[in-house]
Protein backbone atom coordinates (compact mmCIF):
# COMPACT_ATOMS: atom_id res chain seq x y z
CA UNK A 1 0.00 0.00 0.00
CA UNK A 2 1.53 3.13 -1.25
CA UNK A 3 1.92 5.73 1.62
CA UNK A 4 -0.38 8.48 2.58
CA UNK A 5 0.97 11.97 1.22
CA UNK A 6 0.83 14.85 3.43
CA UNK A 7 1.98 18.77 1.40
CA UNK A 8 3.13 21.40 4.40
CA UNK A 9 2.91 25.08 4.18
CA UNK A 10 5.45 26.97 6.25
CA UNK A 11 8.82 25.49 7.59
CA UNK A 12 8.13 26.95 11.25
CA UNK A 13 8.02 25.48 14.45
CA UNK A 14 4.87 24.19 13.69
CA UNK A 15 5.14 22.71 10.31
CA UNK A 16 8.58 21.21 10.64
CA UNK A 17 7.16 19.80 14.05
CA UNK A 18 4.39 18.18 11.99
CA UNK A 19 6.65 17.09 8.99
CA UNK A 20 8.78 14.96 11.74
CA UNK A 21 6.00 13.82 13.18
CA UNK A 22 3.77 12.40 10.02
CA UNK A 23 7.30 11.05 8.43
CA UNK A 24 8.19 9.28 11.70
CA UNK A 25 4.45 7.44 11.17
CA UNK A 26 5.25 6.70 7.92
CA UNK A 27 3.87 9.05 5.62
CA UNK A 28 5.52 10.86 2.42
CA UNK A 29 5.83 13.99 3.74
CA UNK A 30 6.82 17.32 1.84
CA UNK A 31 7.06 20.74 3.41
CA UNK A 32 7.16 24.31 1.16
CA UNK A 33 8.70 27.27 2.22
CA UNK A 34 8.78 30.20 0.33
CA UNK A 35 12.03 32.25 1.84
CA UNK A 36 15.37 30.37 0.42
CA UNK A 37 16.54 29.34 3.67
CA UNK A 38 15.06 28.16 6.86
CA UNK A 39 14.94 31.84 9.21
CA UNK A 40 12.96 32.85 12.07
CA UNK A 41 11.86 36.01 13.28
CA UNK A 42 12.69 36.65 16.99
CA UNK A 43 16.02 36.38 18.85
CA UNK A 44 15.32 34.23 21.62
CA UNK A 45 12.53 31.31 23.04
CA UNK A 46 11.39 29.70 25.88
CA UNK A 47 11.09 25.93 25.92
CA UNK A 48 8.93 24.81 29.05
CA UNK A 49 8.58 21.06 29.99
CA UNK A 50 5.34 20.22 27.23
CA UNK A 51 7.89 21.62 24.55
CA UNK A 52 10.96 19.71 25.75
CA UNK A 53 8.40 17.06 25.62
CA UNK A 54 7.62 17.32 22.11
CA UNK A 55 11.24 17.52 21.36
CA UNK A 56 11.84 13.94 22.27
CA UNK A 57 9.17 12.47 20.61
CA UNK A 58 10.26 13.87 17.30
CA UNK A 59 14.07 13.49 18.04
CA UNK A 60 14.96 17.07 17.95
CA UNK A 61 16.07 17.09 21.81
CA UNK A 62 19.61 16.94 21.99
CA UNK A 63 20.35 18.51 18.84
CA UNK A 64 17.76 21.87 20.19
CA UNK A 65 18.91 22.07 24.08
CA UNK A 66 22.46 21.93 23.16
CA UNK A 67 24.10 24.39 24.83
CA UNK A 68 21.09 26.42 26.31
CA UNK A 69 20.13 27.81 29.37
CA UNK A 70 18.50 26.23 31.85
CA UNK A 71 17.35 29.56 34.48
CA UNK A 72 17.13 28.54 37.98
CA UNK A 73 14.05 30.78 38.48
CA UNK A 74 11.82 33.56 37.00
CA UNK A 75 11.93 36.92 38.45
CA UNK A 76 9.25 39.97 37.88
CA UNK A 77 10.57 43.46 39.23
CA UNK A 78 9.58 47.13 39.32
CA UNK A 79 11.19 50.40 37.93
CA UNK A 80 12.73 50.19 41.02
CA UNK A 81 14.29 46.84 40.42
CA UNK A 82 12.08 45.23 43.57
CA UNK A 83 11.54 41.72 43.61
CA UNK A 84 7.30 41.20 42.91
CA UNK A 85 7.72 37.44 42.01
CA UNK A 86 10.00 35.02 41.50
CA UNK A 87 8.97 31.39 40.06
CA UNK A 88 11.70 28.67 40.98
CA UNK A 89 12.68 25.97 38.59
CA UNK A 90 13.08 22.76 39.36
CA UNK A 91 13.30 19.33 37.59
CA UNK A 92 9.12 19.13 36.36
CA UNK A 93 9.63 23.17 36.34
CA UNK A 94 12.32 23.88 33.51
CA UNK A 95 12.41 26.78 31.51
CA UNK A 96 14.84 26.13 28.51
CA UNK A 97 16.35 29.41 26.46
CA UNK A 98 17.87 29.05 23.74
CA UNK A 99 18.62 31.09 20.37
CA UNK A 100 14.87 30.64 18.21
CA UNK A 101 17.54 29.91 14.77
CA UNK A 102 19.09 26.48 16.72
CA UNK A 103 15.72 25.36 17.70
CA UNK A 104 14.12 25.85 13.76
CA UNK A 105 17.31 24.21 12.78
CA UNK A 106 16.88 21.33 15.17
CA UNK A 107 13.27 20.57 14.35
CA UNK A 108 14.18 20.74 10.42
CA UNK A 109 17.10 17.98 10.68
CA UNK A 110 14.73 15.95 12.90
CA UNK A 111 12.22 16.18 9.84
CA UNK A 112 14.81 15.09 7.16
CA UNK A 113 16.27 12.45 9.36
CA UNK A 114 12.45 11.27 9.49
CA UNK A 115 12.14 11.33 6.01
CA UNK A 116 10.51 14.72 5.28
CA UNK A 117 11.30 16.67 1.83
CA UNK A 118 11.87 20.39 2.68
CA UNK A 119 11.86 22.35 -0.48
CA UNK A 120 13.25 26.41 -0.31
CA UNK A 121 11.66 29.10 -2.25
CA UNK A 122 8.27 26.97 -2.81
CA UNK A 123 4.94 28.78 -2.10
CA UNK A 124 1.52 27.36 -1.59
CA UNK A 125 -0.65 29.94 -2.22
CA UNK A 126 -3.84 27.74 -2.35
CA UNK A 127 -5.29 24.60 -1.12
CA UNK A 128 -8.82 23.12 -1.50
CA UNK A 129 -10.69 21.07 1.04
CA UNK A 130 -9.98 17.55 -1.44
CA UNK A 131 -6.64 18.61 -0.63
CA UNK A 132 -5.01 19.68 -4.37
CA UNK A 133 -2.58 22.68 -3.58
CA UNK A 134 -1.12 24.97 -6.20
CA UNK A 135 2.39 26.95 -6.11
CA UNK A 136 3.41 29.98 -6.84
CA UNK A 137 5.26 29.05 -9.80
CA UNK A 138 1.95 27.49 -11.45
CA UNK A 139 2.79 23.63 -10.48
CA UNK A 140 -0.29 21.89 -8.54
CA UNK A 141 -0.36 18.10 -6.19
CA UNK A 142 -2.66 16.14 -5.02
CA UNK A 143 -2.20 14.74 -1.38
CA UNK A 144 -4.47 12.84 1.69
CA UNK A 145 -3.74 16.17 3.67
CA UNK A 146 -2.49 19.85 3.53
CA UNK A 147 -1.21 21.25 6.62
CA UNK A 148 -1.38 25.18 6.46
CA UNK A 149 1.54 26.44 8.80
CA UNK A 150 2.03 29.98 7.05
CA UNK A 151 1.71 32.13 10.00
CA UNK A 152 -0.25 34.73 10.64
CA UNK A 153 -0.62 35.95 7.23
CA UNK A 154 -1.90 32.51 5.86
CA UNK A 155 -3.21 32.44 2.52
CA UNK A 156 -4.95 29.14 3.11
CA UNK A 157 -6.25 29.99 6.01
CA UNK A 158 -7.90 33.48 4.15
CA UNK A 159 -8.57 31.22 1.64
CA UNK A 160 -11.03 28.80 2.86
CA UNK A 161 -12.36 31.95 5.19
CA UNK A 162 -11.54 29.90 8.48
CA UNK A 163 -10.43 33.28 9.90
CA UNK A 164 -12.62 34.06 12.47
CA UNK A 165 -10.76 37.17 14.18
CA UNK A 166 -7.21 38.49 14.15
CA UNK A 167 -6.91 41.04 16.73
CA UNK A 168 -4.01 43.52 16.94
CA UNK A 169 -3.49 43.72 20.64
CA UNK A 170 -2.24 47.25 21.01
CA UNK A 171 1.63 46.01 22.27
CA UNK A 172 4.97 44.86 20.65
CA UNK A 173 8.65 44.23 20.94
CA UNK A 174 12.08 45.01 19.96
CA UNK A 175 13.99 41.75 19.73
CA UNK A 176 17.53 41.74 20.39
CA UNK A 177 20.10 39.11 20.61
CA UNK A 178 23.75 40.43 21.82
CA UNK A 179 26.88 38.40 22.88
CA UNK A 180 27.16 37.40 26.69
CA UNK A 181 29.88 39.33 27.77
CA UNK A 182 29.56 37.71 31.45
CA UNK A 183 30.41 40.86 33.09
CA UNK A 184 27.93 43.27 35.36
CA UNK A 185 25.62 43.72 32.62
CA UNK A 186 24.93 40.04 32.02
CA UNK A 187 26.04 37.79 35.02
CA UNK A 188 22.60 37.25 36.11
CA UNK A 189 21.08 33.89 35.46
CA UNK A 190 18.02 34.24 36.34
CA UNK A 191 15.10 35.29 33.17
CA UNK A 192 14.29 38.65 34.46
CA UNK A 193 11.04 41.00 33.65
CA UNK A 194 11.74 44.47 34.64
CA UNK A 195 8.48 46.73 34.10
CA UNK A 196 8.63 50.64 34.54
CA UNK A 197 5.39 52.92 33.17
CA UNK A 198 3.88 51.15 30.20
CA UNK A 199 7.59 49.74 28.96
CA UNK A 200 9.13 46.17 30.26
CA UNK A 201 12.51 45.03 29.70
CA UNK A 202 12.93 40.96 29.67
CA UNK A 203 16.28 39.89 30.13
CA UNK A 204 16.71 36.11 29.04
CA UNK A 205 20.36 34.06 29.06
CA UNK A 206 20.22 32.03 26.31
CA UNK A 207 23.39 29.77 27.06
CA UNK A 208 27.06 30.98 27.70
CA UNK A 209 27.35 32.48 24.48
CA UNK A 210 23.98 35.06 23.69
CA UNK A 211 21.55 37.10 25.74
CA UNK A 212 18.06 37.33 24.53
CA UNK A 213 16.18 41.38 25.19
CA UNK A 214 12.95 41.88 24.17
CA UNK A 215 11.81 45.48 24.97
CA UNK A 216 8.36 45.89 25.00
CA UNK A 217 5.73 48.36 24.65
CA UNK A 218 2.19 50.08 23.86
CA UNK A 219 2.05 50.44 19.94
CA UNK A 220 1.13 54.31 20.25
CA UNK A 221 4.75 54.53 22.25
CA UNK A 222 6.75 56.14 19.06
CA UNK A 223 9.25 56.69 21.38
CA UNK A 224 9.77 53.48 22.67
CA UNK A 225 9.22 51.37 19.86
CA UNK A 226 11.44 53.86 16.93
CA UNK A 227 14.13 51.42 15.59
CA UNK A 228 17.34 52.07 15.76
CA UNK A 229 16.43 52.23 19.44
CA UNK A 230 16.52 55.15 21.22
CA UNK A 231 18.77 54.11 24.08
CA UNK A 232 18.82 57.10 26.14
CA UNK A 233 14.60 57.07 26.09
CA UNK A 234 14.91 53.70 27.38
CA UNK A 235 18.18 54.34 29.82
CA UNK A 236 15.66 56.87 31.46
CA UNK A 237 12.84 54.38 31.68
CA UNK A 238 15.24 51.65 33.17
CA UNK A 239 18.46 53.70 34.88
CA UNK A 240 19.73 50.55 36.52
CA UNK A 241 19.56 48.69 33.48
CA UNK A 242 21.52 51.63 31.45
CA UNK A 243 24.78 50.06 30.37
CA UNK A 244 23.12 46.83 29.32
CA UNK A 245 20.50 49.04 27.05
CA UNK A 246 23.26 51.32 25.53
CA UNK A 247 24.97 48.02 24.03
CA UNK A 248 22.04 47.58 22.07
CA UNK A 249 23.41 49.57 19.15
CA UNK A 250 21.65 49.43 15.99
CA UNK A 251 20.52 46.02 16.25
CA UNK A 252 16.55 44.89 17.15
CA UNK A 253 13.45 44.59 14.92
CA UNK A 254 10.13 45.83 16.38
CA UNK A 255 7.04 43.17 16.04
CA UNK A 256 3.39 43.90 17.03
CA UNK A 257 1.47 41.02 19.22
CA UNK A 258 -1.61 39.55 17.71
CA UNK A 259 -4.28 37.24 19.02
CA UNK A 260 -5.61 34.84 16.06
CA UNK A 261 -8.65 32.66 16.35
CA UNK A 262 -10.36 30.43 13.71
CA UNK A 263 -13.91 29.24 13.55
CA UNK A 264 -12.47 25.90 12.97
CA UNK A 265 -8.72 24.64 12.83
CA UNK A 266 -9.80 22.19 9.72
CA UNK A 267 -12.23 21.99 6.35
CA UNK A 268 -12.10 18.79 4.46
CA UNK A 269 -8.26 17.86 3.97
CA UNK A 270 -6.67 20.78 5.01
CA UNK A 271 -5.67 21.80 8.90
CA UNK A 272 -4.44 25.08 10.05
CA UNK A 273 -1.57 24.79 12.83
CA UNK A 274 0.55 27.07 14.39
CA UNK A 275 0.32 30.81 14.08
CA UNK A 276 -2.34 30.84 11.67
CA UNK A 277 -4.79 29.23 14.11
CA UNK A 278 -3.67 30.52 17.27
CA UNK A 279 -1.06 33.29 17.17
CA UNK A 280 -0.61 34.88 20.99
CA UNK A 281 1.22 37.54 22.64
CA UNK A 282 3.93 36.08 23.89
CA UNK A 283 3.65 36.91 27.45
CA UNK A 284 3.55 33.08 28.76
CA UNK A 285 6.76 31.67 25.98
CA UNK A 286 4.11 29.31 24.70
CA UNK A 287 3.78 30.56 21.27
CA UNK A 288 6.20 28.39 19.66
CA UNK A 289 5.18 25.24 22.59
CA UNK A 290 1.40 25.72 21.79
CA UNK A 291 2.62 25.19 17.65
CA UNK A 292 4.68 22.07 18.39
CA UNK A 293 2.21 20.21 20.60
CA UNK A 294 -0.41 20.82 18.74
CA UNK A 295 1.28 20.14 15.35
CA UNK A 296 2.62 16.37 17.24
CA UNK A 297 -1.60 15.96 18.15
CA UNK A 298 -2.22 15.81 14.18
CA UNK A 299 -0.10 13.28 13.20
CA UNK A 300 -0.98 10.89 16.20
CA UNK A 301 -4.54 12.17 15.83
CA UNK A 302 -4.15 10.68 12.13
CA UNK A 303 -1.72 7.82 12.80
CA UNK A 304 -4.82 4.97 12.21
CA UNK A 305 -7.84 6.68 11.61
CA UNK A 306 -9.20 6.37 7.49
CA UNK A 307 -11.67 9.02 7.93
CA UNK A 308 -9.84 12.56 7.71
CA UNK A 309 -12.24 14.93 7.91
CA UNK A 310 -13.10 13.06 11.11
CA UNK A 311 -9.56 12.76 12.79
CA UNK A 312 -9.23 16.15 12.34
CA UNK A 313 -12.93 17.56 13.96
CA UNK A 314 -11.77 15.00 17.13
CA UNK A 315 -8.14 16.65 16.96
CA UNK A 316 -9.39 20.05 16.91
CA UNK A 317 -11.61 19.28 20.26
CA UNK A 318 -8.90 17.71 21.93
CA UNK A 319 -5.90 20.35 21.13
CA UNK A 320 -7.80 23.26 21.12
CA UNK A 321 -9.45 24.31 24.58
CA UNK A 322 -5.97 24.16 26.22
CA UNK A 323 -4.36 26.39 23.56
CA UNK A 324 -7.53 29.06 23.92
CA UNK A 325 -6.75 28.67 27.73
CA UNK A 326 -3.05 29.75 27.31
CA UNK A 327 -4.08 33.07 24.52
CA UNK A 328 -6.68 34.33 27.25
CA UNK A 329 -4.34 34.09 30.12
CA UNK A 330 -1.90 35.84 27.81
CA UNK A 331 -3.67 38.62 26.62
CA UNK A 332 -4.78 39.36 29.99
CA UNK A 333 -1.31 39.48 31.29
CA UNK A 334 -1.05 42.59 28.74
CA UNK A 335 -4.19 44.18 30.20
CA UNK A 336 -2.38 43.96 33.76
CA UNK A 337 0.68 45.42 32.36
CA UNK A 338 -1.78 48.59 30.95
CA UNK A 339 -2.73 49.30 34.60
CA UNK A 340 -0.98 52.06 36.74
CA UNK A 341 2.30 51.13 38.21
CA UNK A 342 1.35 50.35 41.90
CA UNK A 343 -2.05 48.73 41.03
CA UNK A 344 0.27 46.53 38.26
CA UNK A 345 2.90 45.74 41.09
CA UNK A 346 0.60 44.95 43.21
CA UNK A 347 -1.53 42.47 40.69
CA UNK A 348 1.47 40.68 39.92
CA UNK A 349 2.94 40.23 43.54
CA UNK A 350 -0.51 38.91 44.59
CA UNK A 351 -0.53 36.32 41.67
CA UNK A 352 3.22 35.21 42.28
CA UNK A 353 1.82 33.86 45.56
CA UNK A 354 -1.70 32.62 44.16
CA UNK A 355 -1.42 28.66 43.43
CA UNK A 356 -4.60 28.79 41.45
CA UNK A 357 -3.48 31.60 39.29
CA UNK A 358 0.29 30.14 39.01
CA UNK A 359 -1.48 27.18 37.76
CA UNK A 360 -3.70 29.29 35.06
CA UNK A 361 -0.48 30.55 34.10
CA UNK A 362 1.61 27.31 33.89
CA UNK A 363 -1.40 24.92 32.12
CA UNK A 364 0.21 24.49 28.88
CA UNK A 365 4.25 24.22 30.34
CA UNK A 366 2.90 21.44 32.36
CA UNK A 367 0.72 19.73 30.02
CA UNK A 368 2.02 16.45 28.84
CA UNK A 369 1.15 16.52 25.33
CA UNK A 370 -0.62 14.12 22.74
CA UNK A 371 2.26 11.98 21.56
CA UNK A 372 4.85 12.99 24.23
CA UNK A 373 6.77 10.33 25.84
Amino acid sequence: MAAKRVEISGAGFAGLTAAAAFAQRGWSVRVHERAPTLRTAGAGIFVFENGLRVLRAIDAYEDAVCGAHIAPARETRDSAGRLLARHPGGPSQRVVTVVRQQLLESVAAAARRAGAEICMSSEVVDATPEGRIRLADGQSAIADLVIAADGVHSQIRDRLELLRSRVKLGDGAIRVLLPRRHDDTDSQQEIVEHWSGKRRLLYVPCGHDWLYLALTTLNDDHEGKRLPLDAGAWARTFPHLRRLIERIGQEGRWDEFEMIRLYRWSHGRVAVVGDAAHAQAPNLGQGGGCAMMSALGLAVALEQEIDIPQALQAWEARERPLIEHTQRVSRLYSRVGRLPECLRSLTFSIAGRSAWMVRQRMRAANHHPTGAR
